[in-house]
This record gives structure tokens, C-alpha cells and sequence, in this order.
């Protein structure tokens, strides 16, 4: 598989190591697969088609995943070699998100492949180079292995799930997101704007607001007084 750096990386390997550290594999499970039809026969190939229910977490947390329980098709192909089983296939799923600009829900078609060697635990390594011994624990972490003619494909269609998601979803390449203001949608209304103040006239704009209101009541005041001496001045 295409090596990952960062994060999701480290955690391909922490899971992947898990699973060659599993004791007991349960066949009832519908990620787990049996290649004792091969016979350890190297040449030998089977092809399956198996629809599952999605496991919980596959995908991106809090970005774009499959639902839990959602239809996950898989076509598979087994090779038997020296060293175990070559598993290639096909993953086909529909995932949902949120778009990371107007948080509108987010629907993508999802086709992934991948392909993975699954290792007797007595595979013979007599015919490989000798490695360091750094190299050797690493390879270990990486290397997933055959549990009495069983593989679990669990972390496999995880990792491969993962690579075909978006990172940050969009629900279209032109989405114009939400205000930075108000939040409202500027797909809905693309003329919505607010009229910007430059901060370094704010001060000055009060005080000619503060200016103007004083020149108003001065203006009302005069007109009273102005009214008042005419009435006075009547009455005489």
C-alpha cells in the first residue's frame, strides 16, 4: 500500500500491528475471509463478491465517513505465493460529510482499490536480504498475517477508505461558503455584503455624528424660543 505521513500514518501502523498481535479470529464476522480453499498452493486465485454492513468509524472523524451500517460492496481477489496471500480489491461505499464552507451536507460516491500481502506466520524468509534490525521491527508493525487460514480485512478497507476521502469536502468547487459576520449563505443570496468601516475614521465618524446631533438641538432649541416670544408678545 501507498505509504501516509503524519498522523494517519502512525495510525495505519498502531492498527495494523494490533491485528498481527490478535490471537483469535471470529469467521462470523463479514470482514474476516478464508483462503483454505488455496491450499497454500502458490498460483492458486479466488475471486469473491461480498456486501457488508459498514463498521462504526470508517472514514474521517467529524469530516466524511460511511454510516455505520451502510451497504459496503467489496470485490476481492485472492493469490496464493510463497510468503502467504495477495489480496487485491475493490471497495465501493457511499460516504456523507459537511462541507467545510456552508456546512451543507456532503454526499460522495467512494471507489477505492488496494491490494495487501497477508503472511503465513511460517513463512519462510531464507531467499530475502538480511535487513538491519531497525528495519526488521518496523517490518514487523507493517506486516499483516494469516490467523489459521484467516485474514481480518478490517484495517485494510479502513486505510483505503480513508486515502479516497477529501480532507475538507466541499459540496461544489464554486461554493461560495457562509458571511463571515452574519453566517448567512452566500449560495442563497451572493450579493449579501455589510459595509465595512475603516477602524482608523470610526473615532472621527462619532465625532462628526456627535457634532451634527449637538447642532440639532441647538437648531430645536432656538426654534422654541423663537416661538415662545412671538406668543408673548401676542398676548400684549
Amino acid at each position: 500500500m501507498l505509504p501516509v505521513s503524519g498522523g494517519i500514518f502512525d495510525l495505519q501502523r498502531s492498527v495494523k500491528a494490533g491485528t498481527a498481535l490478535n490471537t483469535r479470529l471470529d469467521h462470523r464476522n463479514p470482514l474476516v475471509f478464508d483462503t483454505h480453499e488455496l491450499g497454500r498452493r502458490p498460483g492458486a486465485m479466488q475471486r469473491l463478491s461480498r456486501e457488508i454492513g459498514a463498521p462504526a468509524d470508517l472514514g474521517l472523524a467529524d469530516v466524511i465517513g460511511v454510516p455505520e451500517g451502510a451497504p459496503v460492496k467489496l470485490n476481492l481477489r485472492l493469490e496464493s505465493v510463497m510468503e502467504g496471500v495477495l489480496v487485491t480489491g475493490t471497495v465501493r461505499a457511499s460516504a456523507t460529510g459537511e462541507c467545510v464552507r456552508c456546512l451543507e451536507t456532503v454526499e460522495r460516491e467512494l471507489k477505492a482499490d488496494f491490494q495487501e500481502m497477508f503472511s503465513y506466520p511460517d513463512a519462510d524468509d531464507r531467499g530475502r536480504a538480511k535487513a538491519e534490525p531497525a528495519d526488521d521491527a518496523e517490518d514487523d508493525e507493517d506486516t499483516l498475517f494469516l490467523e489459521d487460514g484467516l485474514f481480518d480485512l478490517e484495517p485494510v478497507l479502513r486505510d483505503a477508505v480513508v486515502l479516497a476521502l477529501p480532507m475538507q469536502p466541499v459540496c461544489r468547487e464554486d461554493c461560495l461558503g457562509l458571511c463571515p459576520d452574519c453566517g448567512v449563505s452566500l449560495n442563497d443570496d451572493p450579493d449579501h455584503h455589510h459595509d465595512a468601516v475603516d477602524i482608523r475614521w470610526a473615532a472621527l465618524q462619532e465625532l462628526v455624528v456627535t457634532d451634527q446631533d449637538g447642532e440639532k438641538d441647538n437648531m430645536s432649541g432656538t426654534a422654541s424660543d423663537d416661538v415662545q416670544s412671538a406668543a408673548e408678545k401676542q398676548e400684549k
